[in-house]
C-alpha cells in the first residue's frame, strides 16, 4: 500500500453515538467527515451469529467484521443468513457491504465480487423464495484494503418502498455477462414515517442500461453518475436534486478509485450538488467493476413531504 494511502485514517462507521457499536470499514479518507453516524444514539439489543445488534426509535441496526476461512462467497451467504434471522419481524432498508479485494480473482478464477453476488444471492432467494427480488433493499459493496468482510445493515418497522431509476437495467436482471448471480439490490428505498421519510440511495455509479459509460474517465464518468443519481431522485419523489433546501439531513459517501481525482471530482459536487449543510466522505475504495473511478451514495433523514 502507498505511504500516503497508509497515513490517511479510515472511515470509522458508528452505529451509535460515542463508542457504541464502531466499526473500521478499511477504507482510507482522502477528505471530509472520518465518521459516519446516521441514527445517533442507540441501546444494545444482542446479537444474531456474527451480528452487533443496536436498536433506537424506528430502527434495528446491525453489523459484523467477518475472517474468511470458509471463501468470500460461503462468507457472505452465512452473513447475509445472520441479518434475515436479525431482522425477523423488520424490513430491510439499506445494507452496506465492505469486499476485500473486490475486483481480484478468487481461487477458481472468477472475480471475487461475482463470488460475494453470488453468496447474497443465494441467501435473498434461501430466505425469501424465488421472488426475493421484491424485498431486496437498497445497498451498496464496494472494495476494502482489510482482509475481512464487513456488512452492516439498517431494517424499519414499516413497508418500505424500493426505487428503480428508468436510466438503468435494475440490478438485480443484469445479463449473465456480469456473473452467475446478478447484484441483489435496488437503486433505492424510501421509508415512510407520521411526519418525515427516509431514503436511502445505493451506490451510484457510471452505469447507463447495463452497460459502464465512459471507461476509465473520470470526469465524464462522474456526469453519467449525476445523470443517474437525477433519475433516482425523481423517481423516488424528491426533485431533481435530492431534496436541496427541503430541510433533510443529507448525508455522502463518495467512493474515488485514484486517490488524486479527489480535489476535482470535489469542486465539481460543490459546484452541482452538495451543499453546506451536508456531510460528505471522500473515500479511496476499489469499486464493483474494474473500469469504474468513482460512486456516490447518499442517506436522507427527515424528508418532508414524501411517502
Amino acid at each position: 500500500m502507498p505511504t500516503a494511502t497508509a497515513a490517511r485514517p479510515p472511515l470509522r462507521i458508528a452505529l451509535g453515538a460515542n463508542e457504541t457499536g464502531v466499526f473500521d470499514a478499511g477504507l482510507p479518507v482522502l477528505a471530509g467527515e472520518t465518521e459516519e453516524n446516521l441514527f445517533g444514539t442507540v441501546r444494545p439489543v444482542g446479537r444474531a451469529g456474527a451480528l452487533e445488534l443496536y436498536q433506537t426509535e424506528g430502527w434495528l441496526l446491525g453489523a459484523a467484521t467477518v475472517p474468511l476461512p470458509a471463501g468470500l462467497e460461503e462468507t457472505a451467504r452465512t452473513l447475509y443468513g445472520d441479518i434475515f434471522q436479525a431482522a425477523r419481524g423488520w424490513h430491510l432498508a439499506r445494507i452496506w457491504n465492505y469486499v476485500p479485494a473486490i475486483n481480484a480473482p478468487g481461487p477458481s478464477g472468477m472475480e471475487n465480487y461475482r463470488h460475494f453476488c453470488r453468496g447474497r444471492s443465494l441467501a435473498f432467494e434461501q430466505h425469501y423464495g424465488r421472488g426475493f427480488n421484491a424485498q431486496l433493499p437498497s445497498a451498496s459493496a464496494v472494495g476494502t484494503r482489510s482482509a475481512t468482510l464487513t456488512i452492516a445493515f439498517a431494517a424499519c418497522p414499516t413497508h418500505p418502498r424500493h426505487v428503480e431509476n428508468p436510466l438503468q437495467v435494475s440490478a438485480y436482471n443484469y445479463p449473465a455477462e456480469y456473473g452467475p448471480r446478478p447484484p441483489s439490490f435496488a437503486r433505492a428505498t424510501v421509508v415512510p414515517g407520521l411526519d418525515h421519510a427516509a431514503v436511502f440511495i445505493s451506490g451510484t455509479a457510471a452505469i447507463r442500461g447495463h452497460h459502464t459509460v465512459a471507461a476509465d474517465n473520470t470526469r465524464e464518468q462522474l456526469a453519467c453518475t449525476l445523470e443517474n443519481l437525477r433519475g433516482i431522485s425523481l423517481a423516488c419523489g424528491l426533485g431533481p436534486a435530492l431534496d436541496p433546501g427541503g430541510g433533510s439531513r443529507r448525508h455522502f459517501k463518495v467512493y474515488l478509485r485514484h486517490a488524486a481525482d479527489q480535489p476535482a471530482v470535489a469542486a465539481a459536487l460543490d459546484e452541482r450538488l452538495f451543499t453546506g449543510a451536508d456531510r460528505v466522505s471522500y473515500l479511496q475504495a476499489d469499486l464493483c467493476r474494474a473500469r469504474l473511478l468513482v460512486e456516490i451514495e447518499a442517506s436522507l433523514f427527515g424528508v418532508a413531504g414524501l411517502r
